[in-house]
């Protein structure tokens, strides 16, 4: 099971649970992927006789403490990268994800660990994902997602999801980014003590200090 494709797998099987409880589905990461159903049901029961994944048929699948070894692995190679492409490249925030996917699979672990050690062991993405040190700890505060944020809340912004390019633009051309503070009330979303108007979607995609 030493290929690319596996290691999408399981990264991805990780990270649907990273800032959530649910386990992963096979419709659910075939839609991730991108993949047709029938390829995934084939992938994962590989994966499951590589003892990297359980799994019963038409149930969630999880990762075995290997499986999520390799996927903190690959994550880890995601995430510096992107990392690496924004700071020392000029990427924007929207632009890293994608260069990222095809990078992660064709670095050395010897350049991994010089773009690690040339940014200073970074301990978060662009984005506020938790990026793993080489022994696969991660260290992240608690959190919950705008959305369920109650009003009155107050949370500095944690993270927020990559995977739509136009809406993290059109969070940057509102202010909203890693780091930044907001405060939930009954009828709105305030940054800095104004409204914050954000863009449709983005109490999906931001999460905050609990």
């Amino acid at each position: 099971m030493d290929s690319p494709a596996a290691d999408d797998y399981l990264k991805t099987v990780y990270t649907h649970t990273e800032w959530q409880d649910a386990p992963i589905t096979p419709s659910q990461l075939a839609a991730k992927l991108g993949i047709a159903p029938s390829s995934v049901t084939e992938m994962v029961k590989k994966l499951a006789a590589a003892g990297l994944v359980s799994h019963v048929p038409y149930g969630a699948v999880r990762l075995t403490d290997a499986g999520t070894a390799r996927a903190l692995a690959m994550v880890r190679r995601h995430r510096l990268i992107e990392t690496w492409l924004v700071r020392e490249f000029d990427y924007a925030w929207d632009e890293v994800h994608d260069e990222a996917e095809v990078l992660e699979h064709t670095i050395s672990d010897r350049l991994l660990e010089g773009i690690d050690a040339r940014l200073g062991r970074p301990r978060f993405d662009p984005h506020g994902d938790a990026i793993p040190d080489a022994a696969g700890h991660v260290a992240r505060e608690a959190f919950v997602l705008l959305a369920d944020a109650p009003a009155g809340h107050r949370g500095r912004v944690l993270r927020v999801d990559d995977r739509d390019p136009e809406l993290l633009r059109a969070l940057e051309t509102a202010g909203v980014g890693v780091g930044r503070e907001l405060r939930v009330t009954d009828t709105a979303v305030l940054l800095d003590g104004t409204d914050a108007a954000l863009p449709d979607g983005a109490d999906e995609v931001i999460w905050l200090t609990a």
